[in-house]
């Protein structure tokens, strides 16, 4: 396999912004000179989260992770770098020869993670194969046409059949595949004498990808019906599966819902698969379990609406009322609520009413959540009784004291007055009287909520970035004179030319002699090319630190006051620090006349830095 030339990467970089590479995942808004959007590595509701189009590389202020386009795909899809170059590559449209493209698809048998995920692919491949191509998965192919599916549509989600007799695991067991990693995956059941057998028979199976696209779990469909066998049937949570995070189709939808400016949120798969089959793109459902703060989450880095698309019988309903609940607590998002025909699903109302009736009414059905709220809470009601009609104008008031248009306001009381023949003005003051006690609550809660909030774990996972100590002078000198060496080749001859110079931080020093490498072959300095050269971490990491600052002009005596305190002080603090060692070792053995020595030698030092410092 070839490794892809330095030549060919720059090819590829320079052929692309990353922030239409990183605007695939997350929202950005222009802020001065860099975008920002809410982080995709930690949860956050502040953006903390910024690219940079002049120097090419991305930077969370909060947990601290940064980069180029390369490492943003590597950190957030869990690829190689040559799997990251190739996925730029086709995003930009430059052309790779096929041995880089053979490097990028070797084998990655070097973490967990990727042999799990090897395993759920293999298994997606084997269930589709048996569905298209075989007679045991007629019955599975034939349910999924009666259910209107194309082909097209079958195989662009990889549908599949898991047939009654064992499968998988003499599948597996042919290629040899490791018995420990068998167990984890969720494909199989273990019985006590520890043997495996396949958890899924006799079902359509829905491969379940995450946000890279990569199948993580399965979700099983039975074909016959089977009283003691649950219709559908999910992989457990396994290390790569969490139900609470994962959004159906969010990676097919992603450009949609960026091109679109909204997502539509279905309450199972099969709908958000009717829906794309009609040529609505921005769909994703929430696995069939009630939304989670997670998923919330992830459809805010992406877009600012959500219409929410649940059925129209009543557990649907009600279903709707929860999600309007949660997103209200939890987000910003503009929500709207797609309101279907009683008793209908998206995917029983396009099958009866074809594809475009069914575009028309996911445009012409929005209602805002407050409308379906009142209506909500009218159901099963008898509102021809006063007791009725007080208990809902008594449950409407709390959602009429957040309208915070006067007008929308007024239009809502006089819409109750009418309907229920009571004085406006009796509204007017009931309705004061509830946001009067809803601001005095919150004032209450105050107090607890900050408590809390002090408390609480961080929301980010901790990183090396995060909380740093604070920086004493002499690293502060360093990092400065560091980013001017990079910067500006005035400063880089005037410092290379010292003989003897060094840093004196370990990992401002490699730095500083990769540097060295790099100007060798390259006349200018760029930051996201710099960084690949660098290949640690933590040294890449250092160097998007420093360029996420803002510098004035660089001036000679800032330059000659860096070298000062690196060279000068810097041996002093370091004589300081033994001759304080030593004094305390002197201490404990009591030997006083050594103390009385180190005392003077300790207090000389002292007056050295101190005159060091006024030069």
């Amino acid at each position: 396999m070839a490794k892809i030339p330095e030549d060919v990467i720059e090819t590829v970089r320079t052929a692309t912004n990353i922030a239409d590479v990183v605007g695939q995942y997350v929202q950005l808004k222009k802020s001065g000179k860099n975008l920002f959007g809410l982080c995709p590595f930690h949860e956050e509701r502040t953006p903390s989260f910024s690219v940079s189009e002049d120097k090419q590389i991305f930077h969370c202020f909060s947990c601290g992770r940064g980069g180029n386009v390369f490492k943003f795909l590597m950190e957030l899809e869990h690829v190689s770098f040559p799997e990251a170059v190739v996925k730029v590559a086709d995003f930009s449209h430059v052309d790779l020869d096929s041995e880089y493209r053979q490097d990028a698809a070797g084998p990655k048998m070097d973490s967990k993670t990727s042999q799990l995920i090897d395993l759920q692919e293999q298994a997606a491949k084997l269930y589709h194969h048996i569905l298209v191509n075989t007679e045991a998965g007629e019955p599975a192919l034939n349910y999924l046409h009666d259910r209107g599916l194309t082909d097209e549509t079958i195989e662009t989600y990889q549908l599949g059949f898991a047939p009654s007799q064992r499968l998988l695991k003499p599948f597996f067991d042919q290629h040899e595949s490791d018995y420990q990693l068998l167990r984890q995956s969720g494909l199989f059941i273990e019985n006590a004498e520890g043997e495996l057998r396949d958890r899924f028979t006799e079902r359509a199976m829905f491969p379940l990808r995450n946000a890279s696209g990569h199948v993580v779990a399965f979700s099983g469909r039975l074909i016959k019906k089977a009283d003691d066998q649950p219709k559908y049937l999910n992989s457990p949570e396994t290390p790569l599966f969490n139900k609470s995070r994962l959004l159906f189709n969010f990676d097919l939808a992603r450009p949609a819902i960026r091109q679109a400016g909204e997502v539509t949120l279905f309450e199972g798969y099969m709908d958000v698969i009717s829906a794309t089959q009609a040529g609505v793109n921005n769909g994703i459902a929430s696995m069939g379990t009630s939304l989670t703060t997670e998923q919330i989450y992830a459809i805010e880095r992406t877009t600012d609406k959500l219409n929410v698309c649940y059925d129209g019988d009543e557990p649907g309903q009600r279903a709707i009322s929860r999600a309007l609940t949660l997103l209200g607590q939890h987000s910003h998002l503009n929500l709207s609520v797609i309101q279907l025909p009683e008793g209908q699903d998206p995917d029983e109302y396009r099958r009866a009413h074809g594809d475009e009736a069914f575009r028309q009414m996911l445009t012409t059905a929005k209602e805002p959540p407050l409308q379906f709220n009142l209506r909500f809470l009218r159901r099963n009601r008898a509102l021809d009784t006063d007791s009725e009609q007080l208990d809902y104008v008594n449950q409407i008031m709390p959602l009429l004291a957040q309208v915070q248009e006067p007008v929308e306001l007024d239009m809502y009381l006089n819409q109750v007055a009418n309907e229920f023949h009571i004085d406006k003005a009796a509204l007017q003051a009931q309705l004061k009287q509830t946001q009067r006690d809803s601001a005095a609550k919150q004032e209450r809660e105050r107090p607890r909520q900050a408590a809390q909030a002090q408390v609480a774990p961080p929301e980010s996972p901790v990183t090396v970035h995060q909380q740093q100590r604070p920086l004493t002078r002499l690293e502060r000198a360093e990092r400065l004179l560091l980013v001017r060496l990079l910067h500006d080749r005035n400063v880089w001859a005037k410092v290379s030319n010292i003989d003897g110079f060094s840093f004196v931080h370990d990992d401002y020093q490699v730095i500083y002699t990769l540097a060295q490498g790099y100007f060798q072959t390259h006349q200018t300095y760029r930051t996201a090319q710099f960084t690949d050269f660098l290949k640690e971490d933590r040294l890449q990491q250092i160097v998007i630190d420093l360029e996420t600052a803002t510098y004035a002009a660089v001036t000679p005596r800032e330059i000659d006051d860096y070298l000062a305190i690196i060279m000068d002080e810097a041996p002093v603090e370091e004589q300081l620090r033994q001759k304080k060692n030593q004094l305390a070792q002197a201490s404990r053995l009591g030997d006083a006349e050594q103390q009385r020595q180190l005392v003077i030698e300790i207090v000389q030092l002292e007056q050295q830095r101190q005159a060091n410092k006024q030069l």
